[in-house]
């Protein structure tokens, strides 16, 4: 074999793996509908309960210098229907007088600043004061739904023992906020709600997951400057046969409001997804040697470069095949197409917000400020790169908000 050979198999084998993380968007709506046709009922409707007891359930909650998120998110907390939790808040980097201090709410001061979630978080377990059922990780600028503590007890209850949450925008007042927020109402219908109706693994985030105490054990980071969910979620899909989503399990988060919280934000993101490749390929080829379906995905999917990276192969695909495939140019726009096509369709379904459509006109400006954060990616791998927020509002406000958007 010539190496024009090998080098032709592996452009057209490229082409193929892009071409399918394009096509899963198309898919996961394909899947909606014939549910839908079907009537079919949600999974975790149709699963016995396992357990009669009620879980117990640690919130570590890890702030870094901000502290005035945090009355608003024990408010939250405080306001749940299900009691059965003790809150651990690890106040790294605030003042030392801060207390909220109660029967269910312990404040920790590391004495030495940690400036790292990861640190935050094993420095709250060694300070538990009793052995919880399961943990859940948040963060300061959080809140959560009333009924998120009792939406995740019965998913405990019939077997799961990781549980991803379901993400709402805290503030959309904003064009990169709107943004944002599209981004996690597309992430979360392809790979978490559509993944978990068909028996697959959600992926996991950095807050708002809940996972069995004893699953943390034994996982090793190459650092604690970020990488937390990513290195997390390979370790947890390892140990359960599936992660699951709790789409009534409502967290409320800050979306970033500008091009320069984009920038930080997105850079300490894209850094720890190649942080840990190695773990994920570890991971894809250990699944398809067990034939394991459910983690062969996993695994693919989380070899996934980012969706702009995609696109951008995306249009070099369109450009190179007009010298060689007329026809195979003309399959990439349709595809191209397609793929924006179920992009909006799920941005629709997932909300009736006409300003999200409005938006749209500004994703090659949002697309631009990751390409700038994927230049500065080494920034993130030397130090602690900390979205700021600025969004003080109250569980109370949001829930009323919404009411009053209904009833118009």
């Amino acid at each position: 074999m010539t190496v024009v050979h090998l080098l032709k198999i592996l452009f057209i084998l490229l082409q193929i793996i892009v071409a399918a993380y394009l096509l899963v968007p198309f898919i996961a709506l394909l899947f909606r509908g014939i549910r839908q046709l079907l009537h079919a009922r949600n999974k975790i409707d149709k699963m016995p309960v396992l357990f009669e007891k009620d879980f117990r359930f640690h919130f570590i909650i890890t702030a870094h210098e901000e502290t005035a998120f945090l009355p608003p998110l024990l408010d939250s907390i405080r306001k749940q229907t299900y009691g059965n939790q003790v809150t651990y808040i690890v106040a790294d980097c605030c003042d030392p007088a801060l207390r909220f201090d109660d029967d269910k709410t312990i404040t920790l001061h590391p004495a030495t600043p940690l400036n790292s979630k990861i640190r935050s978080i094993e420095y709250a377990m060694a300070g538990f004061r009793s052995i919880p059922d399961a943990i859940i990780i948040l963060d300061a600028d959080n809140l959560i739904h009333p009924g998120f503590l009792a939406e995740l007890n019965t998913f405990f209850k019939k077997g799961y023992r990781v549980v991803q949450a379901n993400f709402k925008a805290k503030n959309t007042d904003t064009p990169f906020a709107r943004m944002d927020s599209m981004g996690d109402l597309y992430n979360f219908f392809v790979e978490r709600e559509m993944r978990m109706e068909a028996g697959l693994s959600s992926a996991i985030w950095g807050a708002g997951i809940a996972f069995d105490y004893n699953l943390y054990k034994g996982i090793r980071y190459k650092d604690y400057l970020g990488g937390f969910d990513k290195k997390l979620q390979v370790h947890l899909a390892s140990q359960v046969k599936q992660i699951a989503f709790a789409k009534d399990a409502i967290l409320y988060d800050e979306k970033i409001a500008d091009g320069r919280a984009l920038e930080k934000q997105r850079t300490r993101w894209i850094s720890s997804q190649f942080k840990y490749q190695k773990e994920n390929v570890q991971f894809l080829l250990k699944a398809i040697k067990e034939l394991n379906i459910n983690r062969i995905y996993f695994g693919f999917i989380n070899i996934r470069p980012p969706l702009f990276i995609l696109l951008g192969l995306a249009l070099a695909f369109i450009v190179i095949n007009l010298f060689f495939s007329v026809n195979s140019s003309i399959a990439w726009v349709l595809l191209l197409f397609l793929f924006l096509l179920s992009f909006i369709s799920i941005i629709r379904i997932q909300s009736k917000d006409n300003r999200y459509l409005k938006t749209l006109l500004n994703i090659p400006q949002f697309i631009f400020r990751q390409v700038l954060a994927t230049l500065k990616i080494k920034k993130a791998s030397k130090s602690f790169l900390k979205t700021t927020h600025t969004q003080v509002i109250y569980i109370n406000d949001i829930l009323e908000k919404k009411t009053t958007s209904q009833g118009l």
